[in-house]
């Protein structure tokens, strides 16, 4: 059951259909919420944080995620405090934000009278998709699904991505089953522990796919955008397009140009042989359970 509306107000404009970015790491959120935010009339907020703090405890420990108004409260809160449009907000934003709106100084990457509507593409956002759904109940979503292979290829050349995998992260009171880790039950935390790092990146990237799996069949198409990331890469301009319908707005392309882009096949260069064929595994047995090739 849905909660009563609720009208957010920020920077004196009521929060109306914002834009939530949603992916698996390294799956080309970051690229999307660049094209948002160079976007006319977008004000798209990307690793704040306000978000970041409550999205991760939202993906380590589900249950914080199912607590009714406390948990939709929060979030909203957060992205509230996160679209401020201050002097200085945007020292608080990391380098890929400032970046992504072009902020050399320390004045914000936005001005309040040009904006419309209001984004969010921080990292592990998927892991928050309903209590964002309940919070926002006229939310767009747009999702992003990669090639396996090559998310775990970047993953494994992300310290901040293998920083999850830490044994002090999995502590006694990690709640299974746990999408983020892509761990089914405690029975198998002890097989996680000794898997190698592809494989533990394949797990992540195969809990990521079934929570967009979920939010494809539950979501109406008017609400959702499932996207592949190879089309992306291969076509923008067509993508862009189908998006700004999507959106009922014009999306800018330029972003989605350029050395930022990750690449598509480069697993080819970066995985040993071995780990490629385990995240195959993974990745073919995934995409059967789903009816997918």
């Amino acid at each position: 059951m849905r909660p009563p509306p609720h009208i957010l107000v920020v920077n004196g404009i009521k929060v109306r259909r914002p834009v939530f970015v949603l992916a698996a790491p390294h799956s080309g959120a970051d690229l999307l919420g660049r094209a948002l935010k160079r976007s006319p009339g977008f004000h798209v907020t990307m690793g704040r944080a306000a978000v970041t703090h409550v999205v991760h405890a939202f993906a380590r420990r589900p249950s914080i995620a199912r607590r009714g108004l406390g948990a939709i409260r929060v979030l909203r809160d957060a992205m509230a405090e996160s679209w401020q449009i201050l002097p200085g907000a945007c020292r608080e934003c990391p380098d890929v934000c400032r970046e992504a709106g072009g902020v050399t100084g320390t004045g914000p990457c936005a001005t309040a009278g040009a904006v419309a509507r209001f984004g969010d593409a921080s990292p592990d956002l998927l892991y928050s998709a309903p209590v964002l759904l309940q919070a926002f109940p006229d939310a767009r979503f747009v999702q992003l699904i990669r090639d396996g292979r090559d998310v775990a290829a970047d993953m494994m050349a992300d310290p901040a991505a293998l920083s999850w995998f830490k044994p002090v992260r999995v502590s006694d009171d990690t709640e299974f089953p746990n999408p983020f880790l892509g761990v089914k039950s405690a029975e198998h935390i002890d097989r996680w522990k000794a898997m190698s790092t592809a494989g533990k990146c394949a797990l992540r990237w195969r809990g990521a796919v079934r929570l967009a799996a979920e939010l494809h069949r539950e979501l109406p198409r008017e609400q959702l955008l499932t996207l592949r990331y190879e089309e992306l890469a291969a076509s923008p301009t067509e993508t862009v397009e189908i998006l700004s319908r999507f959106l009922e707005t014009r999306v800018s392309k330029v972003a989605l140009y350029g050395r930022n882009a990750p690449k598509v096949g480069a697993w080819r260069t970066r995985l040993r042989r071995e780990d490629a064929e385990l995240v195959e595994k993974v990745a073919r047995e995934e995409l059967a359970r789903l009816g997918y090739r």
